[in-house]
């Protein structure tokens, strides 16, 4: 079977029933001591391109999608590892444009590595320390589905030939971080991401589109990069609420009380 036919949480599968891989069901890593590790690469032509943001911006995205895996294991970050492969012909400044963007959420860069390469990739270790993961298999039925702001901004800012920078949301991870059930990013759609929480969890999701605090339309929901916290909890403190958890499996998208289909990012099976 090819990757394009298995897809990313295909191959983790087969990777998770052979016993090579473990641990890999929720957004970062949970070790000893509090100790919370997430690592995301971003590649040229893949997940950005330069003529579409600027040096600083993908070092400021770099940084903020994985410290966005910390936010939604309730984890407040604590050092970046940056490994950079770039082609020789790039410019020193706008190397140090890069790292400036890496910098501006303010968590330091304590290392890494640099290599020649014939396309930019840009690979972020991020480290933090959490008192209490929520992880993505601890939704239960009778819990309340919230997020933590707009989604759908990503893929109306794309279409419109625009960037948008992802959101922080560490603050609001922390807090959540108390109460949720479980926990992840909104980074492959909201489809795709609930998914996996119904997936781990086994229950069923049912969210209410009309619900969703929007930065775009319906139909940009499903193009993700969005990077707010999508939570179950029995306690939705004062964060929108855009479904329930019930008994069942699978996600079901409701608008108007109709059910709807949206499509996600898939690895692998995109074009």
């Amino acid at each position: 079977m090819k990757l394009s036919e298995a897809g990313e949480l295909g191959l983790l599968r087969e990777l998770e029933s052979r016993g090579l891989i473990e641990g890999t069901e929720h957004d970062a890593a949970q070790l000893s001591g509090g100790l919370v590790v997430t690592q995301d690469a971003l590649v040229e032509g893949v997940h950005f391109r330069l003529d579409r943001l600027s040096w600083r911006e993908l070092g400021s995205r770099a940084a903020t999608v994985n410290i966005s895996d910390l936010a939604a294991s309730a984890a407040r970050p604590e050092a970046l590892l940056v490994t950079l492969a770039l082609p020789g012909e790039i410019e020193v400044d706008d190397v140090v444009a890069l790292y400036e963007g890496l910098g501006e959420p303010g968590v330091p860069v304590r290392g890494g590595d640099t290599t020649r390469a014939g396309q930019v990739v840009i690979s972020v270790t991020a480290l933090g320390r959490s008192e209490r993961v929520p992880g993505r298999a601890g939704a239960r039925p009778g819990d309340r589905i919230v997020v933590t702001g707009p989604l759908g901004g990503a893929g109306a800012a794309f279409r419109a030939g625009r960037y948008v920078r992802p959101p922080v949301r560490v603050e609001e991870g922390l807090r959540l971080g108390r109460v949720a059930t479980a926990m992840l990013d909104v980074s492959d759609g909201i489809a795709v991401d609930a998914g996996h929480l119904a997936r781990r969890s086994g229950c069923r999701l049912v969210i209410d589109l009309a619900a969703i605090p929007l930065g775009g339309t319906l139909d940009d929901l499903g193009f993700g990069e969005d990077f707010e916290l999508l939570a179950t909890t029995p306690d939705p403190l004062d964060f929108p609420v855009i479904g329930r958890c019930e008994e069942g499996e699978g996600v079901l998208l409701l608008h108007d009380g109709e059910p709807v289909e949206l499509r996600g990012y898939e690895h692998f099976t995109q074009k």
